[in-house]
């Protein structure tokens, strides 16, 4: 008979409880949801500040793009990088410091060139340069030291049923597998900023007109070059050159660029940050991927007949003679314009332009290796290069992170803009820094006037000096939610998104955040709430800088 009672307890439970409680269900503190290094730092601040946390990672591998092949680190001014982040580099130092991690080089072979700064900073201990496999060893050291709770592969419903709100809290998240998190905070450390989203959260997605913000260097830019990303030779874009009725070539948009500082949807281009080893034994040879033609190359192909030779002026030494492979010039690694609806895209088509991306850059690569038409002199130095045998194992050394330079981005309680990041403001509420330039890559390929191809959206303006990156730009505005930080997705416009967008910056961000969340916690209050001299003493306790 208790049998039975327990039987029909257990069948009523199943009517009338909601749906969320019948599922697995975990609690903390603070729910983390995102797999990168802004989100494993802003956990790690959590356990240090005594709370409980869980991540809740849409992804396998921990680090995001710091250990997805972004391994020649944009610093800018690293006397700025403080806190948490720098202790990444003080351990990336300490990693290199071991010999048996030199296995392809000795250290006294490699260059310590760094990106405006040495790579090994024997100084203050740290290094700045490095390969995937250490970034993301550093990350799973810091999950195990600090006992923090990960979910790997957990993708957010995106649906209705995935958040339960009230009085713009949010009460819990679930996911695909039909988890659900309970938490009395929430961060959205993702580079898409999906959970945002379902929050009810204001964003924007693409380039702002300058008229907006009152900026210069928003919105669309033709004719203005300040990298050598651009077609510097008058080159045609037609199937048969100079015959435009023969049609356009492949990676050439029909659609016509506005006028110079009005807005548009299109954000700048995404590439993977492939691991290269010009080691023969540590390399592999570029297969033919699936679907492979050539046809789509033949615009790389005409930028060589007219004298191009800056192959290889992006192949950024790293430890181990490898490189951080990186977008160089008119036609090179950037899949531009095929990423306009990565960020509000459903999880397939995701997928769907993430693959895109992947067969379109290993084309480019098998391209630059066989293809008749590669001068004899690049092709031979191509052939010396491959993929790296002993990064990302699992995926046949291609990275698992594409580099989503932006996607989403916050409209919140105080919204970044230019001036901001060129140093020409006093930021309020200062919670960290950037000091990087401005760097939006190209957004859109087109046909000119004159009926040649050129590229558009591509910016590089350095600020005056570091500037401080305001606590309002990771909150939304409190009607819209108020115990949810975004430290990736934050609160910025294009351009200024630009500097803010490089990953030293996103663990600051992360920890600031973290620390946010706890002190609402203690507060009893809305992140919007916190008492800012509270944060600002312990940011600055934990090693934060937060003004120059």
């Amino acid at each position: 008979m208790k049998v039975c009672k327990g039987l029909i307890v257990v069948f009523l439970c199943s009517i009338f409880l909601p749906t969320w409680a019948q599922k697995s269900t975990y609690s903390a503190d603070v729910i983390v949801y995102g797999g990168n290094a802004s989100a494993i730092i802003a956990a790690v601040q959590v356990k240090k500040m005594g709370h409980s946390v869980i991540v809740v990672s849409p992804d396998k591998h921990l680090g995001g793009l710091t250990s997805g092949g972004l391994g020649f680190s944009d610093t800018g001014n690293k006397e700025v990088i403080g806190g948490l982040s720098r202790e990444f580099y003080q351990r990336i130092y300490q990693h290199y410091q071991k010999e048996e991690n030199w296995l392809w080089e000795k250290k006294s072979q490699f260059g310590n060139k760094g990106q405006g700064t040495v790579a090994m900073d024997g100084a203050n201990k740290t290094m700045w340069i490095f390969e995937p496999h250490a970034a993301e060893q550093v990350m799973e050291d810091l999950v195990k030291e600090y006992q923090i709770q990960v979910w790997r592969e957990e993708l957010l419903d995106r649906s209705r049923q995935g958040i339960r709100l009230k009085d713009a809290k949010i009460q819990e998240i679930s996911t695909l597998s039909k988890k659900h998190f309970v938490g009395k905070m929430f961060i959205d450390a993702t580079y898409e900023g999906d959970l945002m989203a379902l929050a009810g959260v204001k964003y924007h997605v693409g380039r702002e007109a300058n008229s907006v913000y009152g900026e210069k260097w928003n919105g669309v830019q033709v004719g203005v070059f300040q990298h050598g990303h651009y077609f510097k030779s008058k080159i045609s874009p037609f199937k048969v050159a100079n015959d435009p009725s023969s049609g356009l070539l492949p990676e050439v948009s029909t659609e016509k660029p506005g006028p110079n500082g009005s807005g548009d949807h299109k954000i700048q281009a995404y590439c993977f940050r492939m691991c290269l080893s010009n080691h023969p034994d540590n390399r592999m040879a570029f297969p033919k991927p699936e679907g492979y033609n050539p046809d789509r190359y033949t615009l790389y192909a005409r930028v060589f007949e007219s004298g191009w030779r800056e192959t290889f002026d992006k192949f950024d030494a790293i430890p181990n003679r490898k490189t951080d492979t990186n977008n160089h010039g008119p036609f090179s690694t950037d899949f531009i314009g095929k990423n306009y609806d990565y960020p509000e895209a459903t999880y397939a088509r995701r997928k769907a332009i993430i693959k895109e991306h992947e067969l379109y850059q290993k084309g480019l690569m098998y391209f630059l290796q066989n293809d008749p038409r590669v001068p004899s002199e690049v092709q031979e130095r191509m052939k010396t290069w491959g993929l790296a045998k002993d990064e990302f194992k699992d995926t046949g050394g291609w990275p698992h992170q594409l580099y989503v330079r932006e996607a989403r981005r916050m409209l919140g309680k105080y919204v970044m803009k230019e001036a901001d990041a060129l140093g020409k403001t006093k930021i309020e509420e200062p919670i960290g820094m950037g000091s990087y330039s401005l760097d939006a890559h190209n957004a859109q390929r087109f046909v000119t006037a004159e009926g040649y191809v050129q590229n558009e959206g591509d910016i590089g303006v350095h600020p005056d000096k570091p500037y401080s990156i305001s606590y309002g730009s990771i909150v939304p505005k409190e009607q819209e939610c108020q115990n949810l930080l975004v430290p990736v997705c934050l609160s910025s416009s294009h351009i200024a998104y630009g500097s803010i967008r490089m990953e030293p910056v996103f663990m600051i961000l992360g920890q600031s955040a973290a620390t946010a969340a706890v002190l609402a916690i203690q507060q009893k209050t809305s992140t919007q709430q916190v008492p800012y001299s509270l944060l600002k003493e312990r940011l600055l306790k934990d090693g934060q800088v937060v003004s120059y």
